[in-house]
């Protein structure tokens, strides 16, 4: 990992640089992608499914019978630790159902907002060399809750064409049955447009590669609406004198171990905590079964020495990680002093591993700065607030200046007419 000693704030931007991959020729090659699935269907799906997982597919939806045999497959190990997980996360996600809110503005005028769900949505699961059947659980628990009316899963097939049984397990688990055997650009259109077996959803959640990210970004210009923006995972570590580096660099190898392009950052204000990280990252690193992909992933990563917490909590601030762990004697306080990041993990006890699985919030999280401006996932992302109002002649009236002065004021004179021929036709504010 490279370090930095006490660097200057205009440094800040070329140090945290997030790792780049060139995308020039991307958006082309997804839209071809998109345009293709959009008029030829299935048939598209089935063709770009065979040319990128190697992989041909007669059905793309999955069958009772696959699901049924998969849950076979699961251990029972396995099988009580994702219980204990749905437990955790239905929990938290459900008591972020807010009730509808009503309020009287001014006598006469009531308005009111309603909590409805989005009817259909896609919920797309990455594949690949670590197939998240987590996912399935940060995805699907909250849309479910929801009340959302469909719910569309897709994931692409593993190497001998099967998905993941624990994947098949969990959707059944949680109660949903339309589940699609394919993956990338081409599932993100599937969902956006719709094919001959596959619905098309009203928004798209879910990881993915640089492929499915920006299909999703460009889907979302014309037809679908997405979660977020989301890349590469990424992990900020704040550790003063009191953090174990045993943990320290556990957690920074946890991210690591995702992939080549993840990032991951040291901020202390110790250099021998510095010295003792390093360390260990050798040590633990050379055990991990996928050390070439935590090794890669390393050389994008840095450790930055800084001479406060105060300047320890500026830089956090202007990186935004996307998951930080505060690793201090005084967390609670520096949390409080935390704007950007989009899920914060205190104390020596609290790996971020434990918010990928169990411990209840979700691990769907803005990457690549984004922690600026979005949201984690939550509950208020499956959902949608629409507004009422309901006026009396008696409130109409109450409100009328206000609102005739203020189309006056905007040159919008049938506005300012909608009011005013109610005034007209109803008599005085007594005869009300």
């Amino acid at each position: 990992m490279n370090t930095y000693k006490s660097p200057e704030r205009s440094t800040w931007e070329e140090i945290l640089r997030r790792p780049v991959i060139d995308t020039s020729n991307l958006d082309a090659s997804v839209q071809e992608i998109l345009n293709a699935v959009r008029t030829g269907g299935d048939e598209s799906v089935k063709k770009y499914t065979a040319q990128f997982d190697g992989i041909s597919i007669e059905e793309i939806e999955v069958s009772t019978t696959d699901i049924a045999a998969a849950k076979q497959e699961v251990s029972d190990e396995l099988k009580a630790a994702i219980k204990e997980a749905n437990r955790n996360i239905r929990k938290f996600h459900a008591r972020q159902l807010a009730p509808d809110v009503y309020e009287e503005t001014t006598p006469g005028v009531r308005c009111w907002q309603k909590t409805v769900p989005i009817q259909k949505v896609g919920l797309y699961v990455p594949g690949g060399s670590a197939p998240l059947l987590s996912t399935v659980l940060m995805l699907g628990i909250p849309a479910k809750l929801a009340g959302c009316e469909e719910v569309v899963l897709c994931t692409p097939p593993g190497e001998h064409g099967k998905i993941h049984p624990a994947i098949l397990y969990i959707a059944d688990l949680l109660g949903i049955n339309r589940i699609f055997s394919i993956g990338g650009a081409q599932a993100i259109a599937a969902m956006a447009y719709g094919t001959q077996s596959v619905p098309k959803v009203n928004k798209i959640f879910g990881p993915g590669n640089q492929y499915v990210t920006a299909a999703k970004q460009l889907v979302s210009r014309d037809s679908v609406a997405i979660d977020m923006p989301a890349g590469p995972s990424e992990l900020a570590v704040m550790a003063d004198a009191t953090a174990v580096p045993a943990f320290v660099a556990s957690d920074l190898l946890s991210q690591a171990e995702h992939g080549p392009d993840s990032q991951v950052v040291l901020i202390t204000d110790s250099d021998e905590m510095l010295i003792k990280v390093q360390q260990e990252l050798e040590k633990q690193l050379a055990m991990l079964p996928r050390k070439e992909f935590a090794a890669k992933s390393l050389l994008n990563s840095k450790m930055i020495v800084m001479d406060t917490i105060e300047q320890m909590i500026g830089i956090i601030n202007f990186y935004a990680p996307e998951h930080l762990i505060i690793a201090c004697r005084n967390y609670s306080e520096v949390a409080g002093q935390i704007r950007n990041a989009g899920s914060i993990f205190l104390g020596n006890y609290t790996p971020e591993s434990a918010g990928d699985y169990a411990s209840g919030t979700n691990h769907t999280l803005p990457t690549n700065g984004w922690a600026h401006a979005y949201s984690g996932l939550n509950m208020d992302a499956f959902v949608k607030k629409i507004t009422f109002q309901e006026i009396s002649k008696y409130g109409l009236f109450n409100i009328s200046s206000a609102v005739m002065e203020m189309a006056r004021a905007e040159a919008l004179e049938a506005h300012r007419n909608a009011v005013g021929i109610r005034m007209t036709t109803s008599g005085s504010k007594e005869g009300v």
